[in-house]
């Protein structure tokens, strides 16, 4: 096999498969108008070298939409594909199930937040993703929906006045909050807060309100600050700062402290309410957000990064406790608790754990030696919970709802294809509300059992190490010898299976769905004919947002999941993701973090690396581990810089290291083009650009192919 190829070559014959390869969607493009091609790209011609020899090849071919899936999804068979199976379960892309227990409330998509009106009449739910953004109210004896309250932006926060007749809630970005009276005839708008004609995003996340009704505490995201402000008067007439993003502000048990959940800081704050001034920063986990006060007065927070509960003693503002919610001894990270209820006897916690899609229940009975008992099996993507006023009845607001749903008509780059409605991604996951009794004992024994099903976690070995394994390419388990010493894992854009895969005769594909066929991406193809076709890989993300967190940290942190929809939808919020906030970091770091922990040479290419607007300047980064590991001379993050240029810059690198003898271990690349301008007037065409990144990645393999590190290297192309 030969590469690189020029676009417009016919396809060789079908071969038997060597290795595995694979492309999936990893962000979401909504297609313009169409029209006429602009220019043709100039074919790279380079004389055509045998790439490689079928005899003592040591190399893996992969294109991979997230490191944290490889193991998991090659034990499936090609008959598993995601969506409503026959037994009734939903299996979700990254293979876990859903059995959600209970009924099932359709709201709006990522509800975050729930609160009941103080005579227990309804449930409030903000819905705060894509689409468009209202409050639910639900019915709690008819646990039916009976009205909704449009916002134009929102985020989390909400909460009744103490006597029931009034809802205050965040406006998000806008810098509101939205005020609803209760009537006869239901919820109406009555006013709105505006908290700053200045011309900056403060970003309202948590509210509370004050015993009076007169006062909302109001917690901010990019503004960083608690607010007091005046209902009456309309206006903020206190405030106190931070350094970190906020998330969630609750009062004490006897209303004489406010505490605020430090998002970004690993810490809650003990504010007096009277003057906003700060008395206290108790130090709990990563990612505090949630919180609750139980009725004996111990406040409870959720530590999405860190999975565990902090128990904080109000009385002397400790932590006196904590929880852990992940599922067994030495579970890697990924639990991320975010949603909390406790029982009025104040014996029992509910902890919503996002990425498990369960609720913990835990028995805090006795101080000091809280206990999980049994696991709930919830929606996708659990944000919050709630127990209505006699502990009978659970609510639990599912952030993605039910299923994982196909996009036949999907973005389309090249504009050609006409649909009534666009399939977006970002706007089909559209949640619930779960409602059931609260478990007793035997069927909660039976949720647990669900649960660990579910997710595969009875079928759990990975850790098992066997001894004087012999070394192979790929290692049988984690910590097992390898034959490879160098890994090139190569990130792209925006393509589906079937918009590169479809015409392809074996595997499952649909042709009908093919953007860019043979012509366009030769080498893709002769790769596919080469080595194995993988066409059933998938990825647990819906944008390029979380995407890249989850390419290079094998998770996105509840930051990044909560905020791309309002980035993505015009309603706030800087990009979230690739090194731009700190709190979108992973507790563990990223694949450069573990690889400087573990004495492991590494470098990026263009991956977490910011491009200035001077394509003769070199490009920078605001990653402190990769300082110093990155080619500065490989231009990120620019669709108008063809992909060719930046694989010639690798190739360029590429003969150094094979003079010094010094190739990195471990080479993250960024080959971006494939992600197109759609059919924007004056750029080039989406035909050109994927023909672009196609010739790039031919020119980046038969370079590496090449070189002296060849036998001893694998490539990975996400």
């Amino acid at each position: 096999m030969s590469f690189p190829a020029r676009a417009g070559g016919k396809p060789p014959p079908s071969k038997i498969c060597q290795t595995t390869i694979f492309f999936m969607n990893n962000s979401g493009w909504n297609g313009m108008s169409n029209f006429r091609e602009l220019f043709r790209i100039k074919i790279y011609k380079q004389k055509r070298r045998q790439m490689m020899k079928k005899q003592g090849l040591h190399i893996v071919l992969s294109l991979l939409m997230s490191a944290a899936l490889l193991s998991q999804c090659g034990r499936e068979t090609a008959q598993m594909i995601p969506g409503k199976m026959s037994d009734g379960s939903v299996l979700l892309p990254n293979r876990y199930r859903l059995t959600p227990a209970g009924k099932q409330i359709p709201v709006g998509d990522l509800p975050l937040n729930m609160v009941f009106s103080p005579d227990g009449k309804y449930l409030a739910v903000t819905n705060n993703g894509f689409s468009n953004q209202f409050v639910s109210i639900i019915d709690v004896a008819q646990q039916q929906q009976i009205q909704t309250l449009p916002v134009r932006a929102s985020f989390f926060g909400i909460d009744f006045s103490s006597d029931g007749k009034t809802l205050f809630v965040s406006g998000g970005a806008r810098n509101r909050i939205y005020i609803f009276r209760r009537q006869e005839s239901g919820f109406v708008m009555a006013d709105s807060l505006l908290l700053t004609d200045r011309n900056e995003e403060w970003f309202v996340t948590g509210l509370k309100s004050a015993a009076d009704g007169k006062t909302v505490f109001a917690a901010t995201k990019t503004h960083k600050s608690l607010l007091k402000v005046s209902v009456a008067k309309k206006k903020v007439v206190a405030q106190l700062l931070f350094n970190h993003f906020l998330y969630d502000v609750v009062s004490g048990a006897d209303r004489s402290k406010l505490y605020v959940s430090i998002w970004g800081g690993s810490a809650v704050a003990v504010v007096n309410p009277d003057n906003l001034t700060l008395q206290k920063m108790i130090p709990v986990g990563d990612h505090p957000n949630k919180m609750i006060i139980a009725p004996d007065g111990r406040l409870f927070v959720a530590n999405a990064n860190t999975d565990n509960v902090s128990i904080i003693d109000t009385g002397t503002d400790e932590v006196v406790e904590t929880i852990s919610v992940q599922p067994y001894p030495d579970a890697p990270n990924g639990s991320t608790p975010n949603g909390l209820a406790v029982s009025a006897d104040g014996k029992t916690l509910y902890v919503a754990n996002a990425d498990n899609n369960d609720v913990s229940v835990v028995d805090i009975a006795r101080a000091g030696k809280a206990q999980i008992i049994g696991l709930i099996p919830t929606g996708w993507y659990p944000t919050a919970v709630a127990l209505s006023k006699k502990d009978d009845i659970l609510f639990i607001a599912n952030g993605k709802g039910l299923v994982s749903k196909a996009n036949p008509n999907g973005p389309d780059p090249t504009g050609e294809r006409k649909a009534e409605k666009k399939q977006y991604i970002a706007g089909m996951l559209w949640g619930t509300v779960s409602v059931l009794p609260a478990p007793d004992e035997n069927r909660l024994k039976n949720f647990t059992a669900r649960v660990w099903k579910n997710n595969g976690w009875n079928n759990r070995k990975d850790g098992e190490i066997k001894k004087a394994i012999s070394a192979r390419a790929i290692p049988e388990k984690p910590g097992s010898p390898s034959l490879i010493k160098h890994v090139l894992y190569i990130i792209k854009e925006n393509r589906t299976y079937d918009q590169i895969f479809g015409d392809l005769p074996r595997g499952n594909g649909d042709s009908s769905l093919v953007l860019f066929n043979w012509e366009i991406t030769p080498n893709h193809h002769k790769i596919a004919e080469e080595f194995t076709l993988f066409d059933n890989f998938y990825v647990d993300a819906e944008v390029s947002a979380d995407g890249h967190e989850w390419s290079m940290g094998a998770i996105a942190s509840d930051f990044v999941e909560k905020t791309w929809p309002s980035t993505y939808s015009g309603r706030g919020q800087g990009y979230p993701a690739e090194g731009n906030y700190e709190i979108a970091f992973p507790t563990i770091g990223y694949l450069w973090d573990m690889a400087a922990r573990k004495g492991i040479s590494y470098r990026s290419y263009a991956e977490f690396i910011t491009a200035p607007p001077d394509t003769t300047k070199p490009a920078l980064t605001s990653m402190k581990t990769l300082q110093g590991h990155f080619d500065p001379q490989y231009r990120p993050w620019d669709l108008d810089y063809m992909d060719i240029r930046r694989a010639k810059e690798f190739s360029r690198e590429l003969q150094e290291f094979e003079k010094n003898d010094n190739l990195p271990n471990l080479m993250i690349m960024r080959l971006p083009n494939d992600h197109t301008y759609g059919t924007r007037a004056g750029k080039h065409t989406p035909r050109s650009m994927v023909a672009d990144n196609d010739l790039a990645l031919g020119i980046v393999l038969d370079a590496i192919s090449h070189s002296k590190f060849w036998k001893e290297t694998a490539v990975f192309v996400l």
